[in-house]
């Protein structure tokens, strides 16, 4: 199991070190901080919108996860910076990581 096979499902982890237990973002088999291997974390991860932008309608937020790393998503309605959200869907399209909040 890993990271890119999981999302590829729509299925979200979070990569984390076994030995230092530090959060391994982007997605890699070993720490960079200890080399120790990653494994991947199940949950309902909570996240809060930085910022966002609107285009053609539709709305984009980079949403910082568990206080720890940022990823780019797409959110249906008006967002408000500082706003609670979590991982929605997720998947790779056209080998691109995508990822929708609510």
């Amino acid at each position: 199991m890993n990271f890119e096979s999981e999302l590829a499902q729509g299925k979200f982890f979070i990569p984390e070190c076994t030995v230092c237990e530090k959060i391994v973002w982007p997605p890699a088999e070993f720490c960079n901080n200890c080399m120790g291997t990653v494994s991947l974390k199940k949950g309902d991860f909570m996240g809060k919108i930085l910022e966002y932008s609107v285009h053609n309608e539709a709305y984009f937020c980079i949403v910082e996860i568990e206080n720890t790393f940022r990823i780019m998503a797409k959110i249906s309605e008006k967002p408000h910076i500082g706003q609670d959200v979590k991982i929605s869907k997720c998947g790779i399209n056209n080998g691109n990581y995508f990822f929708q909040v609510n």
